[in-house]
């Protein structure tokens, strides 16, 4: 008499079982995915997906849509794993954050140059201050390519209004590695510091960052007077 084959336990019941943080990306990926279709479990397609992509570094730069067109995950999985990518993103930003005061560019430009400075593509960032210049908040508020990132003011400063800000602090990067600002950012430095008056959060500092680390303020240029 054949004795019945015992399964070995799947990723979600070792997660419940042992904890989630046992399992391996793709553990965690089958998870997040749920099912597979027919004719491949949802191990394989969770493996299939971090192999083609490069791994969770390599998601983590695909939109929902890019995603999507993997086999075996079509819209709804891809925009529930771009979500998990997210959260996941968000939260090691958040418990990054700086706790001490920023009271220079040196200290803005050290923690950026790290996160954003290697990129291939612009990201602008605002600072929400607090009354002692410690981070209130710290939101991407636009991504763009190797050569630029288009921004209106208004969104600059709808996310500083958003943290209650009491001053704020723009960064971005250049993925060409010379943190020079372009006549681009300096005519937006000036059109973001006038609005920002007006509403009564102040531009304190506006800072560009590269991969070396070199960075470039504008407030220590003399283009702000704060």
């Amino acid at each position: 008499m054949e004795l019945p084959r015992i399964q070995p336990p799947g990723p979600r019941e070792r997660a419940l079982d042992e904890g989630i943080a046992v399992l391996g990306d793709a553990e965690l990926m089958a998870v997040v995915l749920g099912t597979g279709f027919t004719g491949r479990p949802v191990a394989e397609v969770a493996t299939g997906l971090l192999e083609a992509h490069g791994g969770l570094e390599g998601l983590a730069r695909l939109g929902a849509q890019a995603l999507a067109g993997h086999p075996g995950l079509g819209k709804a999985k891809g925009l529930r794993v771009a979500a998990a990518l997210e959260l996941g993103r968000r939260v090691g930003q958040r418990a990054a954050r700086p706790r001490d005061a920023l009271h220079s560019s040196d200290t803005v430009a050290a923690w950026f140059a790290a996160r954003i400075g290697a990129l291939d593509h612009e990201e602008m960032w605002v600072i929400s201050l607090d009354g002692r210049n410690g981070a209130r908040g710290i939101r991407r508020v636009a991504q763009g390519g190797l050569h630029g990132c288009s921004v209106a003011a208004r969104d600059l400063l709808r996310a500083a209004l958003v943290d209650a800000a009491s001053a704020m602090i723009l960064v971005h990067n250049h993925p060409s590695g010379d943190p020079t600002p372009s006549p681009e950012d300096l005519a937006m430095t000036r059109t973001v510091a006038d609005a920002a008056s007006v509403v009564g959060v102040p531009l304190v500092d506006h800072v560009i960052v590269v991969a070396s680390g070199r960075y470039s303020s504008m407030l220590d240029l003399g283009v702000l007077d704060v």
